[in-house]
């Protein structure tokens, strides 16, 4: 490499679910992926307890949701795949999920797969996901708790937690919520502890000169958006009319671990890498 060449990098991105990746972190990974780092997604279940329009066999649906995933992985550019095989816990309700579930799972057990992968690949950045887990799925808490164990035992030098800005969100929801008097929204859990506060938050990404490649990617997990559960937060993101899509999609949030937030939101997931500007 000449010292006028820009140094490349490996990002493993980690997720509970096949579309978790596209509705967190796909703008980011496709923007890494554009730029040359290499992007190697994880996910821990092939989402087969999910719901989903027409879908009664869990076998069927885990094949159909990893073929989605696949084709998620070609638009972001991704260039590895890896499902860990864990059993999706669903709604995480006790008596329902099954008795193999990813999230009652050791933490040390996952982590150590995981780790596997990350030194196989000398991954330099891992993504997982904020201490609540977004919105406390427990399938993603879980990855909260494996991944960060799982850089630990790797040394695996930056940990990203992909997550949202709880003020936006927020605001975002209140919006929602006074539109379903007219049109149809999904079921809106409350959002007081959901996500990252806006102060803890280290990175907002611009993601906005990628949002083809992220509308490809969420479009590409067509089984999850409908079901008997009525409609789905990707059905509601792919209906966005054009002039929204830039302000809603167009930016991803993080929180690296170790570092201080300062109320400057970097715009670059390897700044740590690089060093100071």
């Amino acid at each position: 490499m000449s010292r006028d060449t820009p140094p490349t990098y490996t990002v493993v991105s980690f997720h509970a679910h096949p579309d978790d990746e596209a509705l967190l972190t796909s703008g980011t990974l496709a923007r890494a992926a554009a730029e040359g780092h290499r992007v190697v997604l994880v996910i821990a279940t092939a989402g087969e307890a999910g719901l989903a329009s027409g879908a009664s066999d869990p076998v069927d649906l885990g094949t159909r949701r990893t073929r989605e995933l696949e084709a998620s992985a070609a638009a972001i550019g991704a260039a590895r795949v890896v499902v860990l095989g864990y059993a999706d816990s669903g709604s995480g309700a006790v008596g329902v999920r099954s008795r193999d579930a990813f999230c009652d799972q050791d933490p040390e057990v996952v982590a150590a797969e995981l780790a596997a992968i990350l030194v196989e690949e000398r991954a330099d950045v891992l993504t997982s996901y904020d201490p609540s887990g977004g919105y406390g799925h427990p399938d993603h808490v879980q990855v909260h708790r494996s991944g960060l164990r799982a850089a630990e035992l790797a040394g695996t030098p930056v940990v990203l937690e992909a997550t949202i800005d709880r003020a936006r969100i927020t605001r975002a929801v209140r919006v929602l919520r006074a539109a379903s008097r007219r049109l149809p929204v999904p079921e809106l859990p409350p959002m007081t502890n959901a996500y990252t506060a806006h102060a803890d938050l280290t990175h907002r990404v611009d993601v906005r000169r990628h949002l083809a490649a992220k509308r490809r990617s969420l479009q590409a997990h067509a089984s999850q958006a409908g079901g008997s559960d009525g409609p789905r937060t990707l059905s509601l993101l792919l209906r966005l009319p054009r002039p929204l899509r830039a302000l809603v999609l167009g930016q991803e949030w993080f929180r690296e671990v170790g570092r201080a937030p300062t109320g400057v939101l970097l715009d670059d997931i390897f700044a740590s890498l690089r060093g100071p500007a």
